[in-house]
């Protein structure tokens, strides 16, 4: 069983918490973003995987924000 530890890091424009994983590498997610959940084996990998999934989930908040948005004019 590996130690509950974890690590806040920042690298100016993120901040990530890194909480080790028992299959081994890190799972990543962010105090600021609750949504926001990946896994890497290091931190330069975190930073990335953390990045391309800000993206993923900035872009389907726009697609649901327009669905909103339409339905409500609809009705």
């Amino acid at each position: 069983m590996i130690a509950s530890r974890t690590y806040t890091v920042s690298n100016g424009e993120m901040v990530l918490t890194l909480e080790p994983a028992e299959e081994g590498g890190y799972v990543v997610t962010s105090p600021f973003d609750p949504e926001l959940v990946t896994e890497a084996d290091s931190l330069d990998e975190a930073f990335e995987n953390a990045r391309d999934a800000a993206e993923a989930l900035n872009e389907s908040r726009k697609k649901l924000a327009k669905q909103l948005k339409d339905a409500d004019e609809l009705s």
